[in-house]
């Protein structure tokens, strides 16, 4: 099984940053791509982020490309995003998900809880 849980949202202030930490405590080892969407109040949940198992195909949205980095450590089963200059637009509940090919909301084969980031004066 595969269960994934996110950590590491909060508060910033825009032009600020926050690490998000996924791990897979399910004790199956995630062999597929790894990806973070993001779903904004009164919004769908949209593509963030993916990195496949060996790490060398990655993809942006291109609202964050240049401001987050996405990173994957296959002997810990996680992921991680690196969000720098954050903005209030930025603000969401972020949630890790796995799939065979690319990601998208049909093709995710499992979520994370999400996590809060709130990027605010």
């Amino acid at each position: 099984q595969v269960h994934l849980v996110e950590s590491g949202g909060g508060f910033s202030q825009p032009g600020g940053s926050l690490s998000l930490s996924c791990v897979n405590t399910g004790g199956t080892i995630v062999t597929s791509t790894m990806s973070w969407f993001r779903q904004a109040p009164g919004k769908e949940r949209e593509f963030v982020a993916s990195m496949d198992w060996i790490g060398e195909n990655l993809d942006y949205a291109a609202s964050v490309k240049g401001r987050f980095t996405i990173a994957r450590d296959r002997a810990k089963n996680a992921v991680y995003l690196f969000m720098n200059f954050l903005k209030p637009e930025d603000t969401a509940v972020y949630y890790c998900a796995t799939s065979v090919g690319k990601p998208t909301i049909a093709t995710v084969a499992a979520w994370g809880q999400g996590t809060q980031v709130t990027v605010s004066s």
